[in-house]
């Protein structure tokens, strides 16, 4: 199950290191080409919340069995397109496939295993999660340039068959209850899809356009309405499509915030790296993979004794730990050079790896592990959904800074330039000789030109400060949070179902 769920994270990461070369080869426009992953993310986000439903109609064992091969034959779908609609298409299929392994694998963590061993899967799980979009860039850009765009998909193959035969035979048998399917309120779905599809839709497009735009401002209000008349429609009905109550436990609900705490931080990281290595630094989609390797082996080294050390813990403490670590970690990326590389990234990748593991796993337990084996379900639903969302989020505010800030920032440090500033020309990485010493043969319009670039690099650099900066923010946030959570004993369910 866990390869299921690596390989559905995995894929968002390897695709978007390769979206220019799929773009030239179908001939697709700039302005489409980003819809090749929000067609994925939408029908993800979408499908994470019906787990919980899914998994009582169709029992665990069956719905990943069907997850896992319909992701594996729209993988298969997606590699031999050959137009952007049949691929976008399968893309849809794709993503809602790769939506329902991802909670499917945390549910039967709790649903499968003894409370000792929780710590153990938990990490497992936890692992695979955050491994995948760390290794995603340099997997993506090697098979891109080794191969071809198509294997991108076909890598899914061989995992997917091999989880789709030995899952039957590995879960325990449960009796499907498809008398269930009968009951699906059909107006809470939609209401269901379309709040996360605007979301989604408007988070996109709200940094180019403007938040206040007319189309993104349509968006956001739709996607609230339709929550709203969601939430009071779920929670009326005997038949809930996502069973919302679960909020009323203190320690659930603090768990999801931390998940959507984690995802601002961690989708937001992986997210404006590399943006800013490629931008700033001209560094391909491998090189870019290379450097951020350092957060996926840090992660590695710490998930065992991370492992260890929640079964011996309050996972209110580690779970602190873990997001002032990342608070820390995050916070030292905002004071970076604009030729910051390697070396000056190393240590708050590192601090991430570690922290990222802590960030994760006690979260998971304190929002699971005091839940009966019948809420578990929906609850694992709603607790990845909080991260998903909080990465769109988090994804969405770095671009608001980027698009926001760049332009003040090159104008500020133009007029510096302007005004005979000194620290302005090192700023931007200017000879000091030629800043002093300008050939009267040099024009205005060829200084001009020689400038530019640099202006708006070390601008964009100021900016992408800003945005590291706010992640650690969002960091401390959740920090501030886990002493409102309940203690280990006081969050357990009364007569809980336990299995």
């Amino acid at each position: 199950m866990c390869l299921g769920m690596f390989m559905a994270i995995l894929d968002i990461q390897v695709v978007a290191t390769s979206l220019p070369t799929i773009q030239s080869t179908l001939a697709i426009s700039r302005e489409a080409m980003s819809w090749i992953q929000t067609a994925y993310l939408i029908a993800e986000i979408i499908a994470i919340p019906l787990t919980g439903w899914l998994t009582r109609a169709l029992t665990l064992r069956w719905l990943f069995v069907i997850a896992i091969s319909l992701f594996t034959l729209a993988s298969i779908g997606c590699a031999f397109s050959s137009s952007f609609t049949t691929l976008v298409s399968f893309r849809v299929l794709q993503g809602f496939a790769g939506g329902v392994l991802i909670p499917a694998v945390f549910s039967a963590v709790f649903l499968l295993f003894p409370i000792r061993l929780h710590p153990v899967a938990t990490t497992m799980a936890g692992i695979m999660a955050v491994l995948a979009p760390t290794v995603g860039p340099v997997v993506g850009g090697w098979i891109t340039d080794t191969w071809s765009w198509h294997w991108l998909f076909l890598i899914n193959v061989a995992p997917g068959v091999v989880a789709a035969l030995a899952t039957p035979m590995l879960l325990p048998r449960e009796r499907p209850r498809l008398s269930d399917l009968a009951t699906l309120d059909v107006p809470s779905l939609g209401l269901l899809a379309v709040s996360l599809a605007c979301l989604e839709i408007g988070l996109k497009e709200g940094p180019q356009h403007g938040w206040l735009s007319p189309f993104c401002s349509i968006l956001i209000v739709l996607s609230a309405a339709a929550a709203t008349v969601f939430a009071i429609r779920t929670l009326r009905t005997a038949h809930p499509v996502v069973e919302l109550s679960t909020f009323k436990s203190r320690s659930f609900a603090i768990g999801c915030a931390l998940s959507f705490c984690l995802g601002i931080g961690l989708f937001g990281s992986v997210y404006l790296m590399p943006v800013f290595l490629a931008y700033v630094r001209h560094h391909d989609a491998f090189e870019i993979g290379t450097i951020m390797l350092v957060t996926g082996v840090a992660q590695l080294a710490t998930a065992p004794v991370a492992g260890l050390l929640e079964s011996r813990f309050d996972p209110r403490w580690l779970s602190a730990a873990g997001f002032g670590l990342f608070a820390i970690g995050l916070g030292c990326s905002a004071f970076e050079s604009r030729v910051a590389d390697f070396q000056e990234m190393f240590w708050p990748q590192v601090l991430r790896g570690v922290a990222i593991m802590f960030c994760l796993l006690p979260p998971t337990r304190l929002a699971l592990g005091s839940l009966t084996a019948s809420r578990v379900p929906d609850a694992s639903g709603l607790f990845n959904l909080m991260r998903n969302v909080g990465g769109a989020i988090g994804i969405a505010l770095i671009d608001t800074i980027l698009y926001g800030r760049t332009g003040g920032h090159a104008e500020a440090l133009r007029e510096r330039l302007i005004a005979g500033d000194v620290t302005a020309a090192q700023a931007i990485g200017l000879d000091l000789t030629l800043f002093t010493h300008r050939p009267p043969q040099v024009s205005d319009a060829t200084v001009e030109a020689y400038l530019r670039p640099m202006v708006e690099k070390a601008a964009f650099a100021l900016s992408a400060n800003e945005a590291w900066a706010l992640l650690a923010c969002v960091a401390l946030l959740g920090l501030l949070l886990i002493p409102f959570a309940a203690g280990p004993l006081e969050g357990i369910d009364a007569g809980a179902d336990r299995l």
